[in-house]
């Protein structure tokens, strides 16, 4: 692979993640913090018009807009599709290649603690992967392939990846995460800095990754209260595994809880490791969690 010349950090994707949003200020602030003697670093804020509302988004999820199709559609006049037209070219100006890396910013309600998404099993990501859980165990890597076709800003180049950070309220900083998320991007940053000056030693190094299964809904009811309202909620994560991410899953434990306190069990064939549990902003979406797969990988 050839040097990383250009590296865009994004936060803001979402405006009310406010540890992307305010750390991307920072960097903007103070560029010293990300400037590097071999590549260049971009700090850009996504979606300009939720950050100042404080809001996810004003019409639509930015983080959704980045299809081609929907790049090259100019019948699209959302705020967040001109946005997200608006941001290609920023990461790919007149006459110059598009930006090696995205690392873009996010953090949710669930309990993710540090989190790495990858779009695909990419050597060089899975590398970097491996080499960020050595320095932090608490730092997790998630392969959600499903993403690549997703519109999300992360699949707009080879190596876009997003940092996850949670539990976040919506609109809170989080003082702690906040500085793990910061020195996360640094550590980032330095490996990508040693790969441009050949100071990586390609060493086989085992890596644990959680593999995207399936989306999990929430029990949903199509009468409710003698009205006829399609997909009402019908029950709450269970106690059991609320703020349970990245914990076994296995057949017949407690997955949800009805209103009524009646337990809903997982009734899958194999253990699952379910994340973005009860994640606030996926109610609209109609997902209570994900479920992945845990598995080793030398890399």
């Amino acid at each position: 692979m050839s040097q990383i010349e250009r590296v865009a950090i994004v936060g803001g994707s979402h405006g009310n993640e406010l540890t992307g949003v305010h750390l991307v200020k920072k960097f903007q602030q103070y560029p010293n913090l990300i400037n590097k003697s071999s590549f260049e670093t971009l700090a850009l804020l996504g979606n300009l018009k939720a950050i100042e509302e404080g809001k996810r988004y004003i019409d639509k999820d930015l983080n959704r807009c980045f299809t081609n199709q929907s790049l090259q559609n100019p019948q699209l006049s959302s705020y967040e599709d001109t946005r997200a037209k608006a941001i290609q070219q920023i990461l790919q100006p007149q006459n110059q290649p598009f930006v090696d890396v995205i690392v873009d910013l996010h953090s949710t309600t669930a309990n993710m603690g540090l989190s790495l998404i990858f779009c695909d099993m990419h050597p060089f990501l899975l590398r970097l992967g491996a080499y960020l859980s050595s320095i932090n165990p608490m730092i997790k890597v998630f392969i959600n392939q499903q993403s690549r076709e997703g519109g999300f800003l992360r699949s707009l180049c080879e190596l876009g990846f997003v940092i996850e950070v949670g539990a976040v309220p919506q609109n809170i900083l989080n003082a702690e995460l906040f500085q793990k998320t910061e020195q996360l991007i640094y550590a980032v940053l330095d490996y990508f800095e040693g790969y441009n000056q050949g100071k990586i030693p390609q060493t086989n190094s085992e890596l644990t990754l959680y593999k995207y299964i399936k989306t999990i809904d929430y029990p949903r009811s199509d009468a409710y209260g003698g009205l006829r309202l399609c997909g009402e909620i019908q029950a709450m994560i269970h106690p059991q595994l609320q703020f349970k991410d990245y914990e076994p899953l296995n057949p017949g434990d407690p997955m949800f809880m009805t209103f009524e306190g009646k337990d809903i069990f997982y009734e899958g064939e194999s253990t699952v490791y379910p994340i973005f549990i009860n994640e606030a902003a996926y109610y609209e979406k109609g997902i209570a969690m994900y479920l992945t797969q845990k598995y080793q990988e030398v890399v």
